[in-house]
């Protein structure tokens, strides 16, 4: 592994320079999809560092999921509140393509780096803006975190089961969901506003392009047809626990020795090739289950069918049976059974990579999506140590002189490792 300062990132992204202004999840997951696409990026930390240095399991009191949340990222250590430091963000925007932020509306502003200063340095300057609400509205500015995004967006009443199997509270997916598809969606919209400006040359006086993302709108995007639904017969969809409520069967069923595995098998043909596995072959032209619309409104039959078959069986003979009959199943995995699969290993879609931090190799995702054609390494090198690359940066970026670096570090407005 080499150091940030050496590495080469390659990628589509190459030559693409970000500031992140970023915290805990939202928009650091914009810039590490970014980076990972080979785009600079430079992160902006306190003096105290991002606050998810210190979430998650720890290694000799180290995050480890430091080491893949900020990977492909320069640590620049800013004390924001010091007016020397504005100068120096000011001057780090005008040498990049563009700014994501995630604080609370209002925040940046008064750090001085509003929209307005930010065009006064870089003309039509693109700043991501990720936040609860987004930028308007009744209730911009209250706090928020991705489970709030979560509540709100209506994501959170369909996790879970049935109110009439268990009277538990909602579940959350176990990852924060409502940061992460923010995260997605500022990126997106970071690339979409760079695409409109391909090609233009920009007068001195073009206001910057702001790219408003909201939490709580990010995961009511992904709701599917629950406001068609409401919209058009008053429904509100209910969780539905393991099942898909449009389809079946498609839900986890469980097997001999009490785990689970998921079978779908919602298509006319695959039901049919289901029942054939089974020994059930006259269920095929049951009218119960005749077709899709049939098995969902007998959804409680079907799955009792099921269910009586693989309680029966192992689940290793089980899924062995199945995926040689063609029917999508699976069991569900854990983060062993995710290293140990052979076809992501095959893909290298999990990567070792090695963290001088940490002092030893670090499991990581690899980036997605790839490209054909290419192999860049994607992951050039892990989370840094807070303001790994401060000095390096405002010497390359800014032409920063020895002595006032010294100046600046000796009174705590810019911080290195």
């Amino acid at each position: 592994m080499t150091d940030a300062t050496e590495a080469h990132q390659t990628g589509p992204l190459t030559g693409l320079r970000i500031v992140e202004f970023g915290h805990f999840i939202a928009a650091p997951f914009a810039t590490r999809v970014l980076g990972d696409l080979g785009a600079e990026i430079i992160k902006i930390e306190p003096p105290s560092g991002d606050p998810v240095r210190s979430w998650g399991e720890q290694l000799d009191g180290k995050s480890l999921w430091w080491s893949s949340h900020a990977r492909n990222k320069k640590s620049v250590c800013l004390n924001l509140k010091d007016p020397a430091a504005r100068e120096i963000a000011l001057g780090l925007v005008a040498k990049c393509d563009a700014v994501i932020e995630n604080f609370r509306p209002g925040q940046m502003e008064k750090f001085g780096l509003g929209p307005d200063d930010l065009a006064s340095v870089k003309p039509g300057c693109i700043l991501v803006r990720i936040s609860g609400f987004g930028q308007t509205g009744p209730r911009a500015m209250e706090p928020s975190f991705g489970m709030i995004g979560e509540a709100l967006g209506g994501i959170r009443h369909l996790t879970g089961h049935p109110p009439d199997v268990s009277d538990l509270p909602p579940v959350r997916t176990g990852v924060s969901l409502g940061d992460t598809v923010a995260g997605l969606y500022g990126a997106i919209g970071l690339l979409a506003a760079l695409h409109e400006q391909k090609g233009l040359t920009l007068p001195q006086d073009t206001p910057v392009r702001i790219v408003d993302v909201a939490l709580t709108e990010s995961v009511l995007s992904l709701l599917e047809g629950v406001l068609p639904e409401y919209g058009a017969l008053g429904k509100i969809r209910r969780p539905e626990g393991a099942r898909l409520p449009a389809a079946a069967p498609s839900s986890a069923y469980a097997c001999a020795d009490g785990s689970f595995i998921l079978i779908g098998a919602n298509s006319d043909p695959l039901f049919a090739q289901l029942m054939r596995v089974m020994a059930r072959d006259a269920l095929i032209d049951d009218p119960r289950f005749i077709d899709n619309p049939s098995r969902v409104a007998n959804i409680d039959a079907i799955d009792d069918e099921i269910s009586s078959w693989t309680k029966s069986r192992e689940p290793e003979a089980l899924l062995a049976e199945l995926q040689a009959a063609g029917i999508p199943s699976s069991k569900i995995y854990t983060a062993a059974d995710i290293v140990a699969d052979p076809q992501y290993q095959a893909r290298g879609a999990v990567q070792a990579v090695r963290d001088p931090v940490l002092g030893q190799d670090i499991l990581q995702p690899a980036p997605v999506p790839r490209f054909h054609g290419e192999n860049p390494e994607g992951i050039a090198w892990p989370g840094p140590a807070i303001g790994e690359h401060t000095e390096p940066v405002l010497k390359g970026l800014l032409n920063l002189s020895d002595e006032d670096y010294r100046h600046l570090k000796d009174s705590g407005t810019i911080g290195s490792a």
